[in-house]
């Protein structure tokens, strides 16, 4: 008895590959925001495993309520209101009070996200949006740092994480007898603007320095955002492009302002530049697509971040510069469209 042959399948082209879906994407952000959010848990202890939790599972909460009183279909498989959890957990304080955490969880999925028709039409990052605000009603909170690997951190909280709703966060003289400290403006941004310390590069890049809990280190950004470029699930244009945008700005600033202004290097390893550039300003939604866009996109929001740290009231500036750009974002994909091949571009009418 013969064997049966096998058969060899023909097709015309085009070959089309299907493209990865939303749940994909974003469920591959979800694993690479872990490795990041793992960090932070080590560095600063069960306090920001908590604060992690709490507004992760605030953003979720909120999505499942609103999904509830619009009749609409459950939205949580998506994955997206559990990355707007960690990245707005991973920008806070490790010792953010929970209950200002549930409130910025509840501000980015309300008003960054629902109140613009949902995945698919919020124009500004929804984790940005939760940030500002809280950034505007606790700005004491917001502002309160805590140094990385203190002893206990994995035996007790932070003081400041368990205060009760409406009551002032405790002193640093009422509980200094208590394992874990915490100090305000002693981020190395805070403590080249205002005091005129610059800390080590090499502290900055691999995570050894106060911060918000998941921005500390570079070089984990570094290797969770390679990760999701390769697997062509982030536009990688828009983070070389920022970073690139603001290291030559800081080097035109050095090389043309004085040694007062800090390396290329402090600039691309400080503050939250690293987080922002991989995780948020590459929001496929508030991004714009085209190809000269997407450049353009990035460079706005590098120039922007290196003149409110230099010149601003604030020592930070990513947050404002990403969602400026996420303003700007309609109108840079309008002035940048390609043209059509053979097509004339319309002049405007007089």
């Amino acid at each position: 008895m013969s064997k049966p042959q096998p058969t060899i399948e023909l097709r015309t082209s085009p070959h089309i590959k299907s493209a990865p879906t939303v749940e994909q994407i974003m469920r591959n952000v979800v694993f690479a925001l872990l490795p990041i959010s793992a960090f932070a848990v080590y560095e600063f202890g069960i306090s920001a495993l908590a604060l992690i939790l709490t507004v992760t599972g605030s953003c979720l909460l909120t999505e499942h309520l609103f999904n509830r009183a619009g009749e609409k279909p459950n939205s949580l498989r998506d994955w997206s209101a559990a990355i707007t959890g960690l990245l707005l957990a991973l920008t806070l304080p490790p010792g953010f009070p929970l209950w200002m955490g549930v409130v910025a969880g509840f501000v980015a999925i309300a008003l960054g996200k629902v109140l613009f028709g949902g995945l698919g039409f919020n124009v500004f990052n929804p984790a940005l949006v939760g940030r500002a605000f809280v950034q505007a009603a606790f700005p004491v909170a917001i502002t309160t740092w805590t140094p990385p690997l203190a002893p206990g951190r994995f035996l007790e909280f932070i003081p400041s994480t368990l205060t009760a709703p409406f009551m002032t966060p405790p002193s640093v003289a009422a509980w200094s007898h208590h394992a874990v400290d915490a100090f305000s403006g002693a981020t190395p941004l805070g403590l080249w603007k205002f005091q005129g310390i610059v800390v080590s590069t090499s502290d900055l890049f691999t995570g050894m320095s106060a911060g918000s809990a998941g921005e500390t280190s570079a070089l984990l950004i570094l290797v969770c955002g390679a990760y999701l470029a390769a697997r062509r699930m982030m536009d990688w244009r828009i983070p070389a492009a920022m970073l690139g945008t603001a290291a030559l700005t800081a080097l035109a600033f050095r090389l043309f302002g004085g040694s007062h202004y800090p390396t290329p290097l402090f600039v691309l390893f400080s503050g939250g530049l690293m987080l922002g550039a991989l995780f948020m300003a590459t929001d496929m939604v508030a991004s714009p697509l085209t190809p000269l866009g997407v450049w353009i996109y990035g460079a706005v929001m590098g120039f922007i971040t290196v003149i409110i740290r230099y010149f601003g009231g604030l020592p930070e500036g990513v947050m404002y510069a990403i969602l400026l750009g996420n303003a700007l974002s309609p109108l840079i994909a309008l002035i940048t469209q390609p043209r059509v091949y053979g097509a004339r571009r319309e002049r405007s009418k007089p």
